[in-house]
């Protein structure tokens, strides 16, 4: 004989998200802002890369 399906946990907040997903329909994406501590450059741009972003 098969086993049986093993129970979930009944968990409230599951329920309520799943309930309102139907009521109203998936939540729409999020536009990520780029984040204010993103990585710099790990060293100083030389002279000869400033003069030539410079010149661009």
């Amino acid at each position: 004989m098969p086993k049986k399906k093993k129970l979930r946990k009944f968990s409230a907040t599951t329920a309520v998200k799943s309930a309102s997903r139907a009521a109203l329909g998936a939540p729409p994406p999020v536009k990520r802002l780029e984040s204010k501590k993103k990585k710099k450059e790990k060293h100083k741009a030389t002279v000869s890369r400033l003069m030539a972003e410079s010149s661009n």
